[in-house]
C-alpha cells in the first residue's frame, strides 16, 4: 500500500491510496479523496477483506496513516503482520513503487480531472484495464485477474507461481 498525490483542475490536492497484491499483481482498490486518514485506510481494507479475506501481511512505508493506532489495531485484531519499510528506502516496497509509476504515467498524467467524481471515474477505469487487460511476464503472461482466478481454482501455472513467490520477501 502507498499513497500517490495529484491535483484537480482547480489546484486542489487529491490523495490516492494504491492497494496492490504483491503475489497476484492485482490492484485491489484505489480510493481517491481530498484526504485519507488511518481510519479510512482500515475501512477500505475491511471492504477488500469482505470479498478476499484478510491478508497475512501488509507492506507500507512509515507514513502517519500507516503507523497510527487505527491500522495497528486492525492488524492485531485480524492477525495481519504489518511490514513497515525503512525510512528513505522505497525500493523495499518496490512492486508498489513500480505500480505507482505506471499509475502516474498512464493515468494521472494523462487526465485533467475536473472534480473528484471525474478523478474517481478515470482512475477506476484505469484500474480495471490494469487488472483485466495487461499480461505480466511474472504471471506467465496472464493478466492479474486471470492469474488470481486460476489461483482460486487451483489452476495456476506452477512456474509463474514459483517465480512470484521467490520475489516476496
Amino acid at each position: 500500500m502507498d499513497f500517490v498525490m495529484d491535483s484537480l483542475a482547480n489546484g486542489r490536492r487529491i490523495k490516492c491510496l494504491t492497494i496492490v497484491d504483491d503475489f497476484t499483481k492485482e490492484c485491489l482498490d484505489i480510493p481517491v479523496a481530498m484526504g485519507i486518514s488511518g481510519e479510512q485506510v482500515v475501512r477500505t481494507l475491511d471492504g477488500i477483506a469482505a470479498f478476499r479475506g484478510y491478508p497475512k501481511a501488509v507492506r507500507t512505508d512509515q507514513g502517519p496513516e500507516f503507523t497510527g493506532r487505527a491500522l495497528d489495531q486492525w492488524a492485531y485484531h485480524h492477525g495481519v503482520e504489518l511490514k513497515l519499510i525503512q525510512p528513505g528506502k522505497p525500493m523495499q516496497n518496490g512492486y508498489v513503487e513500480s505500480f505507482n509509476g505506471k499509475f502516474r504515467d498512464e493515468c494521472l498524467n494523462e487526465h485533467w480531472f475536473q472534480d473528484l467524481a471525474h478523478a474517481r471515474e478515470k482512475i477506476s477505469t484505469w484500474r480495471l484495464d490494469y487488472n483485466e487487460q495487461r499480461p505480466h511476464s511474472s504471471l506467465g503472461y496472464q493478466t492479474p485477474l486471470e492469474f488470481a482466478s486460476a489461483l482460486r481454482l487451483g489452476k495456476t501455472d506452477s512456474k509463474a507461481t514459483d517465480i512470484t513467490r521467490e520475489q516476496l520477501d
